[in-house]
């Protein structure tokens, strides 16, 4: 591997070298010290959080940083192993843990949201009456807690009760099965929606809005989902759909939960020590 010849300054997304220590075995798909290995994984995950957090284009990575080819080449075989995923899945558990939950949780709340469309992303495109607007609609599975559990991203006219049976399918996939309940909006309400999810072995409640709303209105329950949502409000490149596949849009939303995971882990830790 090359060395780098001038040191970087560091940026606010950079990883530390404790969650270095925790990411690094996930990152690793070949043999760190490979012959034909020029960039250093560090630098391509700062790279790519970067890039996440920012919002620039791919493109637009800055020079400090490995060439913009060679960040994109390797988050997409990233992407493709499914290393984001895993460590989503890991740090969900120790996270449950260390909130002194069960590692495998036994409710989950659903729900979607629309992402205006660009140039990329235009030609999968759908419009959303309801929203008003033409894009991708992310379908968001999380637990009781807020960490993504599982997600599908269809064309923005897709209905959400059409989307149960995968996300159910995904998030028992992710769980082991150890999901019962499901809190759902009323876009996810119909005989076939509660079957889709019986088949999984989940059972669908609907949250209602109040008869009589009047301004913000907090929902028991679904505000969990809504504050996830909250949270990857924090990464620009989320701010709108720039991806030409959907798999790509998808991946970057595990990057971004694994970036918020990462950072509460830690603390975390540090509480569970100091209790014992």
């Amino acid at each position: 591997m090359k060395e780098q010849i001038l040191a970087r300054r560091a940026y606010p997304s950079d990883v530390s070298d404790e969650e270095w220590s925790l990411v690094a075995p996930y990152l690793t798909l070949m043999d760190p010290e490979a012959p034909q290995r020029v960039h250093s994984l560090r630098d391509l995950f700062d790279s790519l959080r970067w890039m996440v957090r920012a919002g620039a284009p791919w493109r637009d990575i800055p020079n400090d940083f490995p060439p913009w080819h060679a960040v994109y080449q390797q988050s997409r075989r990233w992407m493709a192993a499914g290393v984001f995923e895993k460590l989503v899945h890991d740090l969900r558990v120790l996270l449950r843990v260390c909130a002194e939950r069960s590692p495998d949780p036994t409710a989950a709340v659903f729900d979607g949201r629309v992402m205006q469309s660009t140039p990329e992303s235009g030609a999968r495109a759908g419009y959303d009456g309801y929203k008003r607007k033409k894009g991708s609609k992310v379908h968001l599975a999380v637990d009781t807690l807020g960490h993504l559990l599982a997600l599908k991203v269809t064309a923005a006219n897709e209905q959400e009760r059409a989307q149960v049976s995968a996300l159910a399918a995904a998030v028992q996939a992710a769980t082991g099965r150890s999901v019962e309940l499901a809190y759902v909006d009323q876009g996810d309400t119909g005989e076939q929606a509660e079957d889709d999810a019986e088949e999984q072995g989940i059972h669908l409640e609907v949250v209602k809005l109040p008869d009589a709303k009047r301004g913000f209105v907090l929902l028991p329950r679904r505000w969990v989902v809504e504050r996830s949502f909250a949270w990857l409000a924090r990464f620009r490149r989320l701010a709108r759909d720039y991806e030409r596949l959907p798999e790509t849009l998808a991946g970057l939303h595990f990057i971004a939960f694994a970036f918020l995971m990462l950072k509460r882990l830690l603390p975390a830790l540090v509480e569970v020590h100091n209790r014992l």
